[in-house]
């Protein structure tokens, strides 16, 4: 017979470690299990420490957020241990972070730190004391897939608004087989009541931030350190071949910029590429942001079969290129030995280095079915033709698409 976590036992008997951050998602899902019998042990990851970043109002896994784990954990009576993972962490995701930005990508270290961090060394950690599994406080669901002998697939949650698929879709098959979701079922606003009621003094404490080992929300000064080459400065070109200006360093862009590009053009202009080898930033209008297909790297696949089974002519799916848009209709397909998206309606602004999530409808309750990060993207003939063209003229180079190789 099985629990309410789908484990065998009792839940006296079952042993769950949680991933408590110091926030109210993580310890109203400690509180939850507590409260549920389960054998409970609490466990706060020490990532960073970077002074004035321990005290910013929303940073997490530092200082004040420790001191808050601990305050929960003693008022559940439960037992609460902090490990100190800040060399891992600056390894597996900043240095990740750092390189991949002055690579001209918008990398996403939320996902390098679950991929790693917490859903392999932590999850390791986990096994070690004993746990049938890690509980989390990220919004999302998993259940039992049927007929597949204990495998889970994951599911979005049932606040739309707080779904964190997009952050989670490298969680492989495995590690998605040992977690566990509590608060899936749940609105933000029904875990701030049960946190108010259970009287925890981070009831009304705000959201973490995405980045969180940045301080005041500024890139460039942690890249700038670990990288001052990025820094150096470089030409500001038009999609049509114009220079219309410097720039300080590329690691002041990002692909969809608008404001603070520094130039003017006689028309709205966007960042439009970012070439690392000549330290040029591309900008055009914004139609020459428009993606109509991807090409996918490190890709994790939790549906059904091998992804490498995917039908010649692609399969339909939704998906998301950044956290905050809903799943739209795509096509996904194996060719070439590389996941290959084409976005039925477009796409603006997506840049290299994001993820693209894959999800089997658009519905609240849709499956995930994994994801990758995006190595390259294609936009319509005539801008893919024009960038294509500004790219190779700053190498001395004829033009050549980057993913004519793929595009059949």
């Amino acid at each position: 017979m099985l629990n309410s976590l789908d484990l065998p036992g009792r839940p006296g008997d079952t042993r769950i470690v949680v991933a408590m951050s110091g926030g109210v998602d993580s310890s109203v899902t400690a509180a939850l299990l507590k409260r549920a019998g389960y054998d409970v042990i609490g466990m706060t990851l020490q990532l960073y420490d970077h002074g004035e970043a321990t005290h910013r109002k929303g940073a997490c896994c530092a200082g004040q957020d420790i001191h808050d784990a601990r305050r929960v954990a003693e008022k559940l009576g439960i037992a609460h241990y902090v490990l100190d993972y800040e060399a891992r962490f600056r390894d597996q995701v900043i240095e990740p972070f750092a390189s991949s930005y002055i690579a001209g990508e918008t990398p996403i270290p939320c996902v390098t730190c679950n991929q790693t961090v917490k859903f392999a060394d932590l999850l390791s950690t986990a096994k070690d004391l004993g746990a049938a599994a890690l509980a989390t406080g990220h919004y999302i669901r998993s259940r039992p897939i049927d007929g597949a002998d204990g495998r889970r697939a994951m599911y979005r949650p049932v606040d739309e608004d707080r779904d964190q698929s997009y952050f989670l879709f490298a969680t492989t098959q495995e590690q998605l087989d040992y977690l566990r979701f509590p608060l899936g079922d749940l609105t933000k606003a029904q875990t701030r009541q049960i946190a108010r009621e259970l009287g925890l003094a981070v009831a009304e404490k705000s959201d973490s931030q995405d980045i969180c080992f940045v301080p005041r929300g500024r890139y460039s000064d942690i890249i700038a350190k670990l990288h001052p080459h990025a820094s150096e400065p470089g030409d500001i070109v038009h999609v049509d071949g114009r220079v219309l200006g410097r720039h300080d360093g590329i690691i002041g862009f990002t692909i969809g910029q608008r404001r603070g590009i520094g130039v003017a053009a006689g028309e709205p202009i966007y960042v439009v590429a970012i070439d690392r080898d000549t330290r040029r930033v591309i900008v055009g209008p914004r139609e020459a942001l428009a993606t109509e297909r991807l090409v996918l790297r490190d890709v994790n696949w939790l549906g059904d079969g091998a992804i490498d089974e995917l039908p010649g002519d692609g399969l339909p799916v939704f998906v998301k290129v950044r956290s905050t848009r809903p799943p739209a209709a795509a096509r996904i397909a194996w060719r070439s030995g590389r996941a290959v998206v084409d976005l039925v309606n477009g796409e603006d602004g997506v840049a290299p280095g994001q993820a693209c999530v894959v999800y089997d409808s658009a519905a609240g309750d849709a499956r995930v079915l994994g994801g990758g990060f995006i190595a390259t993207t294609e936009r319509s003939g005539e801008h893919q033709a024009r960038l294509d063209a500004v790219l190779a003229a700053g190498k001395g180079q004829p033009a050549k698409s980057s993913v004519d190789s793929i595009a059949s």
